[in-house]
């Protein structure tokens, strides 16, 4: 497809630079893709929307400071690595800037020496692998040195590492959040908990896919960068059992949504797993897994606008984005949120 058909106009105030002081008082888009209709909400009445027999699965994935800023040990000159994902015993996969600078060989000093890491093999795109050395537990040495890895479009750093955390992330793996957990609080959790929906937990380790924009005019030709993740047994088990009782699966973001779909796909049903996606859902893919979404606003052109495309038609949902633009609703990491329910039938698309 044309990677145009997925623009749209955005004003670069409406771009959130920093999250809310209240994590569920964030605003809600309320979508039926059925109906095609929306309505304007707070985040804290997605619990109206959600049913009993409802299963909530949500990506508990941990960012870590991943982003290094140091020097190279030969000129002192500046250097800044962003770990993408592990490869081998202290060794790692790493977004490098300005990386022609950073050849085979290359030794980079960070946290005044706290950790030294030598260049071991050189890949396009700027990636690099890297053989670490340092004292003690790396993820301790990373929480001293190293900065949240925020995205380009957010100017500033914020003040606490957990502003960029989810309140339930638990497994350390991921140089990004899943933001559209960001709109849940413990409070709400335990409300949702109570009506009777059962929350459910997989992980996904968000890595460079997120980082790079759709550079090539038809999308068939876009590379999607594969990421980890797990489901375990009794996930597995309790989401089969969902299914064969029809009960609703509502994937709370993006990357819940790429776990689900990419194992049920390549299995015909859940199964434990631990292994690597690179699955990329646009328009004309028909969702097996999931059968409602929650999701934040996301940048146009970009590989999770088509996502959602797929999941409630390409046209409404530019109608939806339209109208969050002119009805002021914040957009991407910090921003507001969609909730999408309803049937949806693949045969109509757009």
């Amino acid at each position: 497809m044309d990677i145009n058909l997925f623009d749209f106009y955005l004003p670069e105030s409406q771009i959130a630079q920093s999250p809310s002081s209240v994590r569920d008082a964030c605003r809600l888009l309320a979508v039926d893709r059925e109906r095609k209709t929306y309505e304007d909400k707070i985040f804290s009445d997605i619990i109206d929307y959600l049913d009993p027999s409802d299963v909530l699965v949500r990506n508990n994935t941990k960012v870590i400071p991943a982003r290094l800023i140091g020097v190279k040990e030969d000129t002192g000159g500046a250097v800044e690595l962003l770990i993408l994902k592990p490869i081998g015993e202290d060794e790692y996969e790493c977004l490098v800037g300005h990386a022609k600078s950073v050849r085979l060989g290359t030794a980079c000093i960070f946290g005044e020496g706290k950790l030294r890491a030598v260049c071991t093999a050189v890949l396009d795109e700027g990636i690099r692998h890297f053989k670490f050395f340092y004292r003690g537990v790396l993820m301790e040495v990373l929480e001293q040195i190293g900065q949240m890895p925020l995205p380009p479009y957010i100017k500033k750093q914020i003040s606490k590492n957990d502003d960029y955390q989810t309140v339930y992330a638990k497994i350390p793996g991921s140089t990004a959040a899943p933001t559209a957990g960001f709109h849940f609080t413990d409070d709400l959790l335990e409300k949702i908990a109570q009506k009777g929906i059962q929350i459910i937990d997989i992980t996904l380790n968000i890595g460079l896919g997120t980082f790079r924009p759709v550079k090539v005019q038809d999308t068939k030709d876009h590379h999607m960068h594969s990421e980890l993740y797990e489901i375990s047994q009794p996930a597995a088990e309790y989401l089969n059992n969902a299914k064969k009782a029809g009960r609703r699966i509502v994937a709370v973001g993006t990357t819940s949504v790429r776990t689900l779909e990419a194992n049920y796909t390549k299995y015909g049903m859940f199964k434990p797993a631990k292994e690597e996606t690179s699955i990329f859902i646009e328009p004309g893919y028909v969702y097996k897994a999931v059968d409602a979404l929650i999701t934040n606003f996301h940048l146009p052109k970009s590989t999770l606008v088509m996502l959602v495309s797929a999941f409630m038609g390409r046209k409404f949902t530019l109608e939806c984005y339209e109208h969050a633009v002119r009805s002021g609703y914040r957009f991407f990491s910090f921003g507001d949120a969609m909730f999408i329910h309803g049937r949806y039938d693949y045969g109509n698309e757009d």
